[in-house]
């Protein structure tokens, strides 16, 4: 059956529908090009001006006073040193947690199926179509003095990596990996002797590098975008991420000075994405096994 298309392949063939093609194709490129890439550039650009000209209407597009030190300026007063320091530490402790109980739990409820795994599947998917603003509040009651222990876990890490620890869509992102490893792959495994978990240390984890870069890249940019629950659980500035700790300073500080800072934020996520983007995809995508 074949499928239609904006254009027909006959039409396409003709010279004016090559160039009628190649104009559209070329005005949709642009324009996404400047949707997605225009606020990113405007972001760069103007952590070079002055303060006049940072927040002139309309702005202009090549800084006319260009002040790089705006930079060096951005790094010293509001100690983006010690707060890129602070997110690293939360977000690769987030995601140390995320692939010990996300991989155990994704690998219990696709390979062991223990009894109503189906259901606490369900339950967990359900989850997500809570809205995430509706849990900070008990989330913050929980945090604040956690059941049994009875500990107040505020400005601790704990507070930024308790929370981040189940992950439904991480959950079913690696269950769902893992159903396509074919289960003759690890019975071989079981006859050969190899334990449930050795099983999943030697053969699973190997094979199933392509999701968990994806589940980490997740991760590492949850924590690091975050803002409403790291200002809440963790008013100590000394212990605040990048985030809370540009807003917290941001009072009295020129405006092209805080772009530059806010620019410095952004750009650790932007290149993570720009290296890994392929990673994202074909980890989300790929089964268990090629061939």
């Amino acid at each position: 059956m074949s499928t239609r298309t904006l254009i027909s392949p006959a039409q396409l063939a003709r010279p004016r529908g090559k160039r009628l093609y190649w104009m559209v194709f070329g005005l949709v490129v642009a324009l996404f090009t400047v949707v997605f890439l225009g606020p990113m550039y405007w972001m760069v650009s103007s952590g070079f001006k002055n303060t006049q000209e940072a927040v002139q209407t309309p702005p202009t597009l090549v800084p006319e006073s260009f002040q790089p030190d705006n930079y060096t300026q951005a790094w010293t007063v509001m100690d983006l040193a010690g707060l890129l320091g602070n997110t690293l530490f939360y977000a690769f402790g987030a995601l140390a947690f995320q692939l010990v109980f996300d991989v155990a739990a994704a690998y219990s409820l696709s390979k062991l199926r223990p009894i109503f795994g189906k259901a606490v599947l369900g339950l967990m998917l359900a989850t997500l179509m809570i809205p995430a603003t509706v849990l900070v509040v008990p989330q913050y009651l929980t945090v604040l003095d956690v059941p049994i222990f009875e500990r107040n876990l505020l400005n601790t890490p704990w507070a930024i990596w308790l929370p981040s620890v189940t992950n439904a869509f991480n959950i079913f992102l690696l269950k769902r990996f893992f159903d396509s490893i074919p289960r003759e792959l690890l019975d071989a495994a079981s006859m050969d002797g190899a334990s449930p978990m050795r099983t999943l240390w030697s053969i699973v984890l190997p094979i199933s590098r392509p999701i968990l870069g994806v589940v980490s890249i997740f991760a590492i940019v949850g924590v690091w975008k975050d803002f409403l629950w790291p200002m809440l659980t963790l008013p100590d500035p000394a212990k605040q991420t990048l985030n809370v700790g540009i807003y917290s300073l941001s009072n009295g500080v020129p405006v092209n000075v805080l772009i530059a800072a806010l620019t410095m934020a952004s750009l650790p996520t932007v290149i993570i994405f720009l290296i890994f983007q392929r990673n994202i995809m074909s980890g989300l995508t790929a089964g268990g096994l090629k061939g």
